[in-house]
Parts: structure tokens; C-alpha cells; sequence
């Protein structure tokens, strides 16, 4: 991740932190696993860019990533008949199975329902992997591993987010 950091020298800090990140991703994909994303607003259209790349690969193979917010109907029938809180924990409920890994992206961390769909990895047996800000969160106690953006500001935890994300998705290609 050497390029990351000369690129993005704010991130150096999370250094050991991005190698515990691949370090479970890689697992989870080498045990069969798959990858499901959650986010809310610009968090929720990250979750697509990870996915994108995995899920292409080549013709011989991809990894199974599964962008939560992408599903459009369903997230809008269960917000409108259920519980919007609980949307992502359905997913998860529906989607995961012990051993998935579950990526939560959210800038504050305290994002009710990215929260509740933690809660609900945990209780299923996924693992967990949050990219969220500098400020201690809820996620920090749900979550394997943590990726804190050195930043307070929404615009600028998802400016650090990008690099990171796709630095991950380029050393799980190789």
C-alpha cells in the first residue's frame, strides 16, 4: 500500500490499520466468503465504486461484492412498509452468512442504520470493517478492524475514503 501513502500522506497513520483491513478481506475471500457495503447519502454511492472492481475481476473469476444501497426496490419497499433503521440489517439477515464480511461506510460512525446492520453481522457471525471519521463511534465497538479518516469534515472523511477503498480493491486484484 506504499503508493497510498506517498499519494495520500494524511492516511500514513493507518498504516497498520489497512493492512489489518486486507489482512480480513483477504481471508474472507479466500474462505468463500462475499463482501456486502452499506452507507447513507454520498457513503451510500461509495459503496458501489469497491464493489464495481471486485465483482468485474476478469473473465476468470471477480470477487462477490454486493453494494446494500444498489438495491433499489428492495430498500424502498422495506423503508416504506418496515423500518428505514432497520433496511441494512435486513440485507445482512437476508444476504450474509457467517464468515461474509460486512463494510460499513459512514462518516460519523452513529449512523443509526449502518449501526443496526453491525449489530446484525455480529449477531449473524460476519465480520465487520468500518471506514468512518476521526471521532470515536459506535462502530469502533462493532467493528474487526477501523479505518478513521484523519478528518472531522463529511466532504473530506470521503475524499480519504476514496483512496483508501480503492488501494484495497487494487491489492486484493493482485
Amino acid at each position: 500500500m506504499i503508493p497510498l501513502y506517498e499519494n495520500h500522506p494524511a492516511l500514513a497513520g493507518l498504516a497498520d490499520a489497512a493492512d489489518a483491513a486486507l489482512a480480513l478481506t483477504v481471508s474472507v475471500f479466500r474462505a468463500g466468503g462475499r463482501m456486502l457495503l452499506c452507507g447513507n447519502g454520498g457513503s451510500a454511492a461509495d459503496c458501489d465504486h469497491p464493489a464495481l472492481p471486485l465483482l468485474c475481476g476478469s473473465l476468470q473469476g471477480g470477487l462477490p461484492a454486493v453494494s446494500l444501497p444498489s438495491q433499489t426496490a428492495l430498500v424502498s419497499a422495506f423503508c416504506n412498509d418496515v423500518d428505514p433503521a432497520l433496511v441494512y440489517a435486513q440485507l445482512v439477515l437476508a444476504l450474509g452468512k457467517p464468515g461474509d464480511l460486512l463494510v460499513c461506510l459512514s462518516t460519523s460512525g452513529n449512523s443509526r442504520n449502518v449501526v443496526l446492520a453491525a449489530k446484525a453481522a455480529r449477531a449473524r457471525g460476519l465480520h465487520v470493517l468500518s471506514l468512518v471519521g476521526a471521532r470515536p463511534c459506535t462502530l469502533d465497538g462493532l467493528s474487526d478492524v477501523v479505518l478513521h479518516a484523519p478528518s472531522t469534515e463529511t466532504y473530506r472523511i470521503q475524499e480519504y475514503h476514496l483512496p483508501l477503498y480503492h488501494c484495497l480493491c487494487l491489492m486484493l486484484e493482485e
